[in-house]
């Protein structure tokens, strides 16, 4: 048997056309790719990413400026693992997806099976297919990480309660070297009216710049996810640099509530001395 994830929100998300699909991904990666400063450019590439998890039309683009940076390395990267919050289904931990493929539009993308044994014995990870039908914050990642890189698995986990030094744990466990990227899905602030979120949201952006693992579930979404990235960035001496920062509002909202979107890219620091 080979379970695989089926799309939940293919047409909703994003296209669920796989011609319009890769047509809209494709566009967004070009124009961060033509957007970007190339000063602001991270040299080595990044080792890890923040990117967030809206519908396309609103944080398509902002997330298309992090995974923009793969350019370089898209035949390098043969594991990646992505971590996002769950929304739907409460889970203790980190929850593993029990398939062997997730499927988009685009097609299929195989589970990392030595990925998977390597944390399977690890307490705060369990398997939850239930957790993973319908989460959205994996699944809008995969039509760019499957355009943005060549041939790679997927270590997927869907991040309920757990604590920074419990997902740390887990991220050590399968850091790897260059073939290894790490994905966080993570929107900011959400439902503020746009000049508050502004502010709040450029203050949450300072402290992931800092390396300060204590964000909390109103600064992000995906606190949980990214407070354990950040822990395991001050272990392995990354550094963090901003590519993206907007919110609906900018994109295709109104500015009376909007969801905060920040793309981040975090880079092994020592090349910094060459």
């Amino acid at each position: 048997m080979h379970p695989i994830r089926p799309p939940a929100v293919a047409g909703s998300f994003y296209p669920g056309g796989s011609q319009t699909l890769s047509h809209d991904v494709l566009a967004m990666l070009a124009a961060a790719r033509l957007g970007a400063d190339p000063a602001s450019t991270p040299t080595p590439p990044p080792k890890a990413l923040i990117v967030p998890h809206a519908g396309y039309i609103y944080s398509g683009a902002t997330a298309a400026q992090a995974y923009a940076q793969l350019a370089g390395v898209r035949q390098t990267i043969r594991r990646v693992v992505l971590l996002g919050p769950v929304h739907r289904v409460p889970v203790r931990g980190l929850a593993l997806p029990g398939a062997d493929y997730f499927a988009t539009p685009l097609g299929q993308i195989e589970v990392d099976q030595d990925a998977v044994a390597a944390i399977r014995s690890l307490p705060q990870v369990v398997v939850s297919p239930a957790a993973h039908a319908q989460e959205h914050s994996l699944e809008v990642q995969l039509p760019f990480l499957q355009l943005a890189l060549d041939h790679f698995k997927l270590l997927p986990l869907a991040v309920g309660d757990a604590t920074p030094a419990e997902v740390a744990q887990v991220l050590d466990a399968l850091w790897g070297g260059d073939e290894t990227l790490i994905v966080i899905s993570s929107d900011l602030s959400h439902f503020l009216p746009y000049a508050v979120a502004r502010a709040k949201d450029s203050e949450t952006v300072q402290g992931i710049l800092q390396l300060q693992s204590n964000l909390n579930h109103q600064q992000a979404c995906g606190a949980t996810p990214v407070n354990g990235m950040l822990l395991a960035a001050q272990r392995h001496h990354l550094q963090p640099q901003l590519l993206g920062l907007c919110n609906s509002g900018d994109t295709a909202g109104d500015k009376g509530r909007v969801v905060g979107y920040a793309a981040l890219a975090f880079t092994s620091g020592e090349s910094h001395a060459h």
